[in-house]
């Protein structure tokens, strides 16, 4: 059954979200859709900023995760934080399905990725979503391709 209607209306009396699916019968697609919208869960990266205080923050926002000069840096669409925690202890805590590291310094989200830039000379630039560009290691090359042709 193709779903043909999706609707949203807003009832400011509500504490909570309410799904309803309408269909002719509950059949084996309708019990899927209903499951992953039961165990839906927004992905949240918890770290330890430079100052000590811990943040929570929505992980679909991240851009890249990167180190440079023993500073991990966040970059999310609108702020860049300083983590204390090592790029390797943040990355086990990241999709691996979402998050690909292109490099023993960086991480970057694939659906923050706008443009894959393969170069005759064996070489990927990655253009993100908020314009800044980054090179992906040679020896990350054949991941990412994996990961792009869905065999990961």
């Amino acid at each position: 059954m193709k779903i043909v209607n999706v609707d949203f209306e807003e009832m400011p009396v509500l504490k909570c979200i309410e799904v309803l699916f309408r269909a002719s019968e509950k059949d084996e697609q309708v019990n899927e859709l209903m499951e992953r919208i039961a165990r839906y869960e927004p992905e949240r990266l918890a770290f330890m900023e430079d100052d000590g205080n811990v943040r929570v923050i929505d992980a679909k926002r991240i851009i890249s995760v990167s180190v440079s000069k023993k500073n991990v840096t966040i970059i999310t669409d609108k702020e860049r934080y300083i983590a204390k925690q090592s790029l390797q202890s943040i990355e086990k805590h990241l999709d691996k399905s979402k998050f690909v590291r292109i490099s023993r310094h960086e991480i970057v989200s694939l659906a923050k990725v706008s443009k894959y830039n393969f170069s005759f000379a064996g070489t990927l630039c990655l253009e993100m979503t908020n314009g800044m560009e980054t090179w992906a290691a040679r020896r990350a090359i054949p991941q990412i391709r994996k990961i792009l042709l869905g065999k990961e």
